[in-house]
């Protein structure tokens, strides 16, 4: 009896026991990406992309909470995180971006997935769905940049609710050029308290890490030096076009302090047949910080109706 009693506590301390996510690189144009796949349940797979361009998917950890329905594939997008970080600005491309996506996907064998995006990642849900790929059961755009010219004009609103201080210290640094002074990172902290991140880090260690491999170079090359006006190459993204074109269940989400605005997002999900949009309470632009349990809950019963419906 002892001898079986425990091989039973063996098997349950294995089965009870976190499953490491399975990782490793994909090759792609430029390097190579590196991805983590989080999670075995028997659903259709979910890949989560990653904002910035450049941030990494350090953020991205708590969406393994959904692996007991379905893998969830996070990844590093080149220039970021774990990824290779090549020099080469030309391969800085969303074209590149979409076709890494691809890549991921062939790779691993993903033939169906929902697919996730964030901020910019969102933007490049936006451009891969414009080629029309096939499989992709439903998007979800969270916090989303659907055109660069209502994302400034967004910040621009959201700045005038800054104390007077800071806004003349914005105003004065950006004519100047000189983002990198101390008054305008002040600035910009206060705006990020109030837009970006609103509660502490959940992961003070993850948030080290993300900012030990950021892509600061990838960023500034497609968006440029302040996080209020695009400089890069991303200056004059619109995706609008491509949004009427969208013929799966689509979510769109934004923080309810979003620097991604309620009001931009919930207007830009009307051009797309039958989405559906959701406002996280409580929580700035970084809704995986400062409300995942909502944040979770959310795209878990929408995964969840997208199959039932597929039935």
């Amino acid at each position: 009896m002892r001898l079986a009693n425990l091989i039973i506590c063996v098997l349950l301390v294995a089965c009870t026991r976190e499953r490491v996510p399975d990782e490793g690189f994909v090759r792609v144009p430029g390097g190579r990406i590196w991805y983590a796949r989080m999670g075995d349940g028997p659903g259709t797979p979910l890949i989560v992309i990653h904002g910035g361009p450049g941030s990494g998917s350090w953020g991205l950890k708590v969406w393994s909470a959904l692996g007991d329905e379905r893998p969830v594939v996070r990844y590093d997008q080149l220039g970021a995180g774990k990824a290779d970080h090549p020099t080469d600005s030309s391969l800085f491309t969303v074209e590149r971006a979409v076709q890494e996506l691809q890549a991921l996907r062939d790779s691993l064998g993903l033939t169906e997935v929902h697919l996730y995006g964030r901020s910019w990642g969102a933007m490049l849900v936006e451009a891969y769905l414009a080629t029309n790929p096939p499989g992709v059961r439903s998007v979800v755009l969270s916090s989303p940049l659907v055109t660069t010219a209502q994302w400034e004009r967004d910040a621009d609103s959201l700045i005038l609710t800054l104390p007077d201080s800071f806004q003349s210290a914005i105003a004065r640094h950006e004519a100047a050029g000189t983002t990198g002074s101390p008054e305008y990172a002040a600035a910009m902290a206060e705006y990020y308290r109030r837009y970006v991140t609103r509660q502490p880090r959940r992961s003070p260690s993850d948030a080290d890490s993300a900012r030990a491999t950021s892509g600061a170079l990838v960023y500034e090359y497609m968006w440029g030096p302040s996080e209020f006006t695009s400089t890069g190459t991303l200056k004059t993204f619109d995706a609008t076009a491509w949004l009427a074109n969208i013929r799966v269940p689509a979510l769109f989400l934004a923080g309810e302090f979003d620097e991604a605005t309620p009001a931009s997002t919930e207007r830009f999900s009307r051009l797309v047949p039958g989405a559906v949009f959701t406002v996280i309470l409580n929580a700035g632009h970084s809704t995986e910080n400062d409300n995942p349990d909502v944040l979770l809950a959310t795209v878990r019963d929408f995964l969840r109706q997208v199959e039932q419906r597929g039935r």
